[in-house]
């Protein structure tokens, strides 16, 4: 299993000064373009929140997406989508949030999660905390219960596990 970890790890490239100067992306395509890796990733994500009774998954725009929809097949769960502002049609709640190279804000459909559902949140990069948090904000303002984070790659520097340390946070590759 190790191994896979390592595999993981390798395929993620790194895009220097994208989206911005100064900023190196990481992108998770050539992970998600190899199935024999990707169902790994997306087991990993499931096992680790499957005894949790979940009855909803967060994806946050737009990465998360892909992963949070598979994890809530698997786990039986409703799919919910965060999108940046503007993007939903119908009434919704917004969340200003920091990013590592700036702000933004996202929304969430206001019936989306009832009181009381049993939420993870699912992503694709944990860095500063601020987009996870503003997802974490609007599920809770929604009156829904956040059991967990789950996040294929955690950026280490950017410390964004401290804002989100009253949560159980899942990541599975930590740079």
């Amino acid at each position: 299993m190790k191994n896979k970890f390592l595999e993981i790890r390798a395929k993620i490239r790194n895009i220097k000064d994208f989206p911005i100067d100064g900023v190196d992306f990481k992108d998770i395509t050539p992970v998600l373009e190899d199935s024999r890796l990707f169902k790994f990733l997306i087991d990993e994500l499931v096992s680790r929140f499957k005894n949790k009774k979940i009855t909803k998954v967060v994806g946050i725009e737009s990465r998360g997406f892909l992963l949070a929809s598979v994890v809530a097949y698997a786990l039986g769960a409703g799919m919910v989508i965060v999108r940046k502002r503007g993007k939903l049609p119908y009434k919704t709640l917004i969340r200003e949030h920091d990013l590592e190279y700036g702000s933004g804000s996202l929304e969430i459909n206001i019936d989306a999660i009832k009181k009381g559902e049993r939420v993870i949140i699912i992503d694709d990069l944990l860095a500063t905390g601020g987009t996870a948090g503003a997802a974490v904000a609007l599920v809770e303002t929604l009156k829904g219960e956040v059991m967990g984070l789950g996040f294929l790659l955690e950026l280490k520097k950017f410390k964004g596990r401290k804002k989100l340390k009253k949560y159980d946070i899942e990541s599975l590759i930590r740079l």
